[in-house]
């Protein structure tokens, strides 16, 4: 799968609106045949900054992304709310779900 991070500075202006402002550009990739999961948190430490965490199945899916509409009008309308250009982190990796973090196990409940 290619796995994605991105960090995402929103002027503070539109800080709190962030989730608004993305939503149909969230939707619409979570609807692409190839999206694994395409995830936002906020951080706890910069009200500012946003985290985007993304997977797609293969090279093909994530060309489909950045090539769709939705993709082609985000790069349009997100920037003007952002501070600087966003930040990103993107490997392929020979997994297609997340694993489990076997040092912090939790045993079975029930």
């Amino acid at each position: 799968m290619i796995f994605i991070t991105a960090k995402f500075r929103v002027r503070p202006e539109h800080a709190d609106r962030w989730p608004e402002i993305t939503a149909d550009f969230t939707e619409a990739t979570r609807r692409e045949p190839g999206c694994l999961w395409f995830d936002w948190s906020r951080s706890v430490t910069d009200p500012t900054e946003y985290v985007l965490v993304e997977a797609f199945r293969d090279d093909e899916a994530g060309a489909a992304h950045v090539q769709s509409a939705h993709f082609r009008a985000a790069q349009q309308t997100l920037p003007p709310h952002l501070i600087e250009t966003p930040r990103i982190v993107n490997a392929t990796i020979p997994q297609d779900d997340w694993s489990l973090l076997g040092e912090m196990a939790v045993p079975e409940q029930g």
